[in-house]
């Protein structure tokens, strides 16, 4: 008798158990609407491999603008429309600014210490009030000179080597970022440490992009598992103890240069106070300087990167742009001081960034700290929450012909990125590309600076039209093929830079002869202190 009841037992055991297992991945009935689930999977399986933003626009066409996806044992909320990214993201902002337990590209990939993907705890907040102060729109205008002086190298470059357009963009957005961050400049794109650091991104991209690292990611029990049975683990700690040796090496000899003395002017400087202040440790110092210069190299490339393309595809446009800086600025450079003077120059800095947005998904998903409640749904504690920048650019209600690229959109909007992140009305912001809520991309100001610079100086210096083949024809890219990653921009494609006048070529090789004479160290080509 005791047999058959320990049998009874054992079997309600294990069919509570089939129940269970079968139960995840089931969207329950209160949650906002998605595509239909599997068992044990849900939605995983037809999450796609590449151009993910398509697919998740067209759901949002489908089940509207907030949406479910069933991703294992994990819930994600996408959000696809302007007001609910202000209603959640910016206004209840106490309960979602968290983040999901990113198994790979937290802790193995970055050993627990990348803020971009730390947990809204005490210890990012202050990490981020810091940051914040050493990004502000006051400091961030101390570092126009370095913006000022990188430009007019590339510049230069353009001229003597234009079919390099994409290392001369490169260069100038990674420069400007370690001069700010760290006080040394990339005086050449071939710099050892630049092709470590871009090389790494894409790798980090690659390994969180695997079908295995979702996997890890939403069944934790998997994370038992040896090594040998998980190659993604073990890549992810490989890349891990070379980017760390990378960001050390970077920070201590910043830290070096502040005992020594002979720092630029930089954002090392005032983390080194904080450090002695909070004392927390290298290591952590060390991922916070080096996420800020992965997070400036990149996205500043793209976007320039993105507007190129946009000229060649949109000749229009580019006439325009020409003919108020000619009508404006002259036979001199434009300056930050021409801004508002140049309404359709910075309309296409905001068209840009909407028509390409580079941080495509918006970068990393946030989550939710409480069961909240939206539009009668159900968003449960836990759940990640992410900001759909591609189908919020793309809406054809918000943005007729979205994929039209059309500067006049923004040609009456005087608002800085960030003033316009911060209007209370969603339907009003201009660009969803630097994020919502208190996990906004810090850089911001910085950015609007060096893109406004570079699109300006570009335009005033240079014609842009399509490359042509062997046989004259022609190359027109298509503006849809973009590279794939947390980060995107467009395939690599050709084109034609030509220098609109002998008169401004003149210009831009004296600037730089100056520039260099008066700022640089002929040997070391770095700032002389």
């Amino acid at each position: 008798m005791a047999q058959f009841h320990h049998l009874g037992l054992g079997g309600l055991v294990l069919i509570a158990a089939i129940i269970r297992l079968l139960l995840i991945g089931r969207r329950p009935k209160n949650y906002p609407p998605g595509p239909p689930t599997i068992p044990v999977l849900g939605n995983l399986h037809q999450m796609p491999t590449r151009d993910a933003h398509l697919q998740f626009e067209k759901w949002a066409r489908e089940y509207g603008p907030v949406y479910s996806l069933m991703l294992g044992t994990k819930v994600m909320i996408v959000l696809s429309s302007d007001t609910a990214v202000k209603e959640l993201l910016d206004k209840r902002s106490g309960i979602y600014s968290d983040r999901l337990d990113m198994y790979v590209g937290q802790t193995l990939c970055s050993g627990g210490l990348r803020l971009l993907m730390m947990g809204y705890t005490p210890r990012w907040r202050a990490f981020r009030k810091m940051v914040h102060s050493l990004l502000n729109i006051t400091t961030s205008k101390s570092y126009v000179q370095y913006q000022v002086l990188e430009n007019k190298q590339m510049l230069y470059q353009f001229l003597e080597q234009p079919q390099d357009f994409l290392k001369h963009i490169r260069r100038y957005s990674n420069a400007l970022t370690t001069t700010m961050v760290f006080g040394w400049r990339t005086p050449v794109y071939e710099d050892e440490n630049m092709m470590q650091l871009f090389d790494g991104f894409a790798e980090f991209a690659e390994i969180n992009q695997t079908g295995a690292a979702g996997l890890i990611d939403f069944y934790p029990i998997l994370r038992g598992l040896p090594d040998i049975l998980l190659p993604t683990r073990k890549k992810a700690k490989q890349l891990h103890s070379v980017e760390k040796q990378l960001y050390l090496k970077h920070w201590l000899s910043s830290k070096k240069a502040i005992r020594d003395g002979t720092i630029r002017p930089c954002f090392c400087q005032g983390m080194a106070e904080s450090q002695k202040a909070g004392g927390f440790s290298d290591d952590q110092a060390a991922y916070i300087s080096g996420t800020l210069l992965e997070a400036g190299s990149d996205t500043t490339s793209s976007t320039l990167y993105a507007f190129v393309l946009a000229m060649l595809l949109y000749p229009e446009a580019q006439k325009i742009a020409q003919e108020e800086i000619d009508r404006v600025v002259g036979e001199r450079l434009p300056t930050m001081e021409d801004q508002e003077e140049l309404p359709f120059v910075r309309a296409c800095m905001k068209e840009t960034l909407r028509w390409m947005p580079t941080t495509i998904l918006g970068a990393v998903p946030h989550a939710v700290t409480k069961d909240d409640e939206y539009l009668g749904y159900t968003i449960p504690k836990g759940a990640g929450v992410m900001n759909n920048v591609w189908a919020i650019h793309m809406d054809p209600v918000r943005h007729p012909q979205p994929r039209q690229y059309r500067p006049e959109r923004y040609l009456h909007d005087t608002l800085s990125l960030y003033d316009s992140a911060a209007n209370s009305d969603g339907t009003k912001r201009d660009v969803f590309t630097f994020g919502a809520g208190r996990r906004i991309c810090p850089g911001m100001h910085v950015a609007e600076r060096s893109l406004f610079l570079g699109i300006s100086r570009i335009l005033w210096a240079f014609s842009i039209s399509p490359a042509v083949d062997e046989n004259g024809k022609r190359i027109i890219p298509d503006q849809e093929k973009l590279t794939q990653g947390f980060v995107c921009m467009p395939e690599d494609y050709p084109a034609a830079l030509t220098p609109r006048s002998g008169t401004r070529a003149n210009i831009i090789r004296k600037e730089w002869e100056e520039a260099q004479r008066d700022h640089l160290d002929e040997q070391t080509m770095q700032w002389k202190t």
